[in-house]
């Protein structure tokens, strides 16, 4: 780490170097844009615009596009970008995280590039930690922007804003700021916004089902606020849209009681002989359902499926399909998912009766039923079967059918922030995790100089032995400066530290504020005056983050004639006094504290108090030191100031901050498993919602299901016959069959031949049904069966994932990588999902038709919804398939009610 660090150093000279011509160039032009007016330096933006239209680069337009942010600063804002401030926003435009201290400006800084990279007119955001910032800047920047021509806007979590000058709003702080849609707001050339709105809008858009309710433009050009912040800290957690599964627990019970008085055979392996063959069509009419041990597969009996059907007072040809001349029941969209429900659920049934049995794969312990690891013998509570298959055995053992939470969406926000075109990052501290930004985002970290030299005391850490001792010294060092009318700033590692040392303080009278990261605004406000004399502001590690401390300002109360020069009072003072009462677990976040003094030039004063007890101490070095402080002889209340140990406590922070990479990064490596899978998943919906020929993508579905059951009732390579009342009755399953095309008629061609005319029915078939209901609606019949197929599986998959990652964390102990067996697992798992989305698609197409919504009643997303028969569009049905419809029945709306509770009122 060192060594990296050493490199960074020298290399970082040669890059300022670099630099400088082109701020020497932006210089240059300051007197020309000085004499422009207010509508000329406007109208620059429509000329670079069209320079880059004919060819022009961004870099090439550089120069010019900075000195025209510079002047409207300058007129607006009345602030000049200084020549550093000039070099932070090179090194932005140029994909790179800038280190800028705090007070340098960084706000400013970031006007540079969001305005030449909004140019191009694809869209530019700037992502901050909270929604109080996001709105702050964007409101402070407006006006620069603005006189150039440039629309901006941000986003909250629950408003977005555009900036506006004739928009007077009724909070004059916000003046300016004219609520918007989400949409408009990102249409704006620059959006200012969070990484969680930012992420969360890029997982919504890609859950709709209508092009139009997309608000996200394409990721082109994004500048990080608090980079570190952001994509460190906060990318231990990934984003996720997630809520509680549909109650499927009585389908479950329901199931379960038809399986559990159902007959079954068990037999060691799948039939292969004449012999074993007929023996095994003997057994069929004898058992209700057979599990073949060997190749851990359950086949239903038509016994079987008569009576699953019973139970759900259902007709056993319209729940698992069936063949002749009589026209089945059209179904709504959520009638077949009902269906396919049933059959999937029937199949977990089977299996956890036939293959999992009590005590051997798993127990049941305090009414939960809980895996037991074939390999090992443990017991593995919190871990659940996939698919269905726990809920099953659940149902089995009749205890309580547990509602599973279901993932909808998922990313982290590494993978979000990569898919940006270009990225770029700010902060004052980013040179300690150099290395991660580097090997996870490809992110160079550039050390930008101040403007004015640092003349900072940072003083050596005081370490005591006990945390009583230390906090008493804290609070005695704290009254020294209230009495001198120094202002002090005091950082704690976590709220609960605040309030003990909150409490000591007002033991002594010392006023002070808390400050604790939970609301932002106000905290802001606070924090900006926590440089005024006598001020005492204790801060947990983010309060206030993004906000200038100032010295000076007036004293709450008091002689306001004592303070006529609070500034120099406060630097003939020393400045503002940062106290940190504990170490960090990682060196930037101590960098941070002390980077609240000494802005500007300003003096300042940094020190951090220490004792054995602390948790960074006790984890890594505590009893060395401990050592060392026997060895000198300290008592409880004095302390030490020793290099050694100052240099252990730092080798500590840099093991944890090791550790944490190695965890961010095991994150990362999980999730670009699933973020190839969600890459091609998202594309293919918008290629659903853009319009593509589904058609043929869903008859090629058609065909290879019809080839994959065709080859599973052949009997094997070296018997060509076919089992055509099983594959018949599978065909059934996808559509309904003619009365020519049955078993008898097919029992006499081959495989193939076979193959071929089921797949030549399936596509005349197609044909009608397009000619029977027109080519539009058959369109919109194709895209929301698909759309509605592949986001309710590529849920199921989300949650199916996450129980494979802790399926491939136990495979550590057979010696496999767990992140390799993931990668394993989810490629197994992912063909599952495209061989299912294939499986639902066929089994649905030929059953569902569609209605037009009321039109009093709207339907949430978009007017025409998968319901009601295959015949003509209809308006909000009475009937369902031309019969009629019985108060008790389910009402053919979808709404999961009874029809007398429903349109039956």
């Amino acid at each position: 780490m060192f060594k990296w660090l050493g490199g960074l150093v020298d290399s970082n000279e040669k890059v300022l170097k670099r630099l400088q011509p082109i701020v020497d160039s932006i210089n240059s032009l300051e007197t020309e844009f000085t004499g422009l007016s207010d509508a000329e330096l406007k109208a620059r933006t429509g000329e670079f615009q069209a320079r880059l239209e004919s060819g022009a680069t961004l870099d090439e337009l550089l120069p010019e596009a900075f000195a025209a942010v510079r002047e409207a600063a300058r007129r607006t804002i009345h602030q000049r970008h200084f020549d550093v401030q000039l070099m932070g926003g090179i090194v932005l435009h140029q994909g790179k995280i800038a280190e800028m201290k705090t007070g340098e400006g960084k706000t400013l800084v970031a006007t540079l590039p969001l305005y030449l990279n909004a140019l191009s007119g694809q869209g530019c955001h700037l992502v901050t930690v909270n929604d109080y910032l996001a709105k702050r800047d964007h409101h402070w920047m407006g006006p620069i922007y603005h006189a150039l021509g440039i629309t901006t806007a941000s986003i909250q979590h629950e408003a977005a804003f555009i900036y506006d000058p004739d928009y007077e709003a009724e909070d004059q702080r916000w003046s300016y700021l004219r609520p918007v849609s989400r949409r408009e707001a990102y249409a704006a050339d620059i959006t200012y916004g969070t990484n969680n709105e930012f992420g969360f809008d890029y997982l919504r858009d890609n859950m709709v089902v209508d092009l139009t309710q997309c608000v996200q433009r394409s990721l082109n050009y994004a500048i990080v606020d608090e980079v570190d912040n952001i994509l460190i800290d906060e990318a231990r957690t990934p984003l996720i849209i997630s809520g509680q599964a549909e109650e499927a627990g009585q389908t479950y019970v329901a199931v379960n009681e038809a399986v559990s008085r159902m007959r079954l055979k068990t037999l060691a392996h799948e039939p292969f002989s004449p012999e074993e063959k007929e023996e095994a069509a003997r057994l069929e009419e004898e058992y209700d359902y057979i599990a073949y041990e060997k190749e851990r597969h359950i086949k239903a009996t038509a016994h079987g499926q008569e009576k699953l059907a019973r139970a759900f007072r259902m007709k056993s040809e319209d729940l698992f399909g069936g063949e002749g001349g009589e026209e089945q029941k059209p179904l709504s969209f959520e009638e077949a998912k009902m269906r396919n429900d049933i059959l999937s659920v029937f199949r977990q049934a089977m299996t956890a009766h036939a293959l999992y049995h009590k005590d051997q794969q798993y127990v049941v312990k305090d009414g939960e039923v809980i895996i037991v690891d074939e390999f090992t013998g443990r017991l593995m509570p919190g871990r659940r079967y996939s698919e269905g298959l726990h809920q099953a055995i659940e149902a089995k053992e009749r205890v309580n059918v547990q509602r599973e939470s279901v993932t909808f969406a998922t990313i982290t926000f590494q993978n979000y922030f990569r898919m940006y075109s270009k990225l770029a990052g700010m902060t004052g501290t980013a040179l300690t995790e150099a290395e991660e930004f580097y090997k996870i985002y490809k992110l160079e970290v550039v050390v930008i100089l101040t403007n004015k030299p640092m003349i900072r005391q940072d003083f050596p850490d005081r370490i005591y032995k006990d945390e009583k001792s230390k906090f008493k010294a804290v609070v005695n060092e704290v009254e020294e400066l209230y009495q001198e009318k120094r202002p002090v700033l005091i950082g704690t590692v976590s709220i609960e530290k605040s309030e003990v040392l909150s409490d000591l303080l007002k033991r002594k009278g010392i006023l002070h504020q808390v400050l604790n990261a939970k609301y932002h605004e106000r905290e802001a406000a606070i924090i900006a005056q926590a440089g005024r004399p006598g001020a005492v502001t204790v801060a947990t590690n983010m309060a206030g983050r993004g906000v200038d401390i100032v010295l000076g300002g007036s004293p709450e109360g008091g002689d306001e004639k004592e303070w006529q020069q609070p500034h120099e009072k406060v630097i003939a003072l020393g400045g503002l006094f940062i106290l940190g009462t504990e170490r960090h677990e990682a060196r930037r976040i101590d960098n941070q504290l002390r980077g609240r003094a000494g802005r500007q030039g300003d003096p300042g004063s940094t020190r951090f108090y220490v004792s054995l007890e602390d948790d960074i101490v006790k984890r890594f070095g505590g009893d060395r030191i401990k050592g060392i402080m026997e060895w000198a002889g300290m008592d409880e209340n004095t302390p030490i100031e020793n290099k050694l140990v100052n240099r252990t406590i730092e080798g500590a922070q840099t093991r944890v901050e090791g550790y944490h990479f190695d965890v961010r990064k095991h994150l990362v490596e999980y999730d670009d498993v699933v973020n190839q899978q969600r890459e091609l998943i998202y594309t293919e919906r918008r290629k659903i919602l853009s319009g593509a020929d589904l058609k043929t993508n869903i008859l090629s579905m058609i065909k290879e299901e019809i080839a994959g059951m065709v080859a599973t009732h052949s009997h094997n390579d070296y018997d060509s016959s076919l089992d055509t009342a099983g594959l018949m009755a599978d065909i059934a399953t996808i559509m309904p069959l003619p009365t020519e095309l049955n078993a008898d008629t097919l029992s006499s061609l081959a495989p193939k031949q076979v193959e071929e005319r089921i797949t030549e029915q399936a596509e005349t078939l197609y044909e009608q049904r397009e000619q029977e209901i027109g080519t539009e609606n058959m369109r919109m019949l194709e895209r929301l069966v698909m759309l509605r197929t592949i986001d309710s599986l590529w849920v199921e998959h989300l949650t199916t994932m996450e129980h494979i990652r802790l399926e491939a964390g136990w495979q550590t102990l057979r010696q496999v990588k767990s992140v390799d067996a993931y990668k394993n697992l989810g490629y197994q798992q992912f063909q599952v999902l495209l061989d299912t989305i294939r499986h639902d698609v066929t089994h649905t197409i030929y059953h569902v038709g569609l209605v037009r919504q009321e039109a009093q009643r709207p339907a949430p997303s978009i007017m025409t919804q998968v319901v009601g028969g295959a015949g003509k569009p209809r308006q909000q049905p009475v009937k369902a398939g031309g019969r009629k419809v019985g108060r008790n029945d389910p009402c053919p709306c979808g709404s999961g009610k009874k029809y007398k509770h429903c349109h039956g009122r």
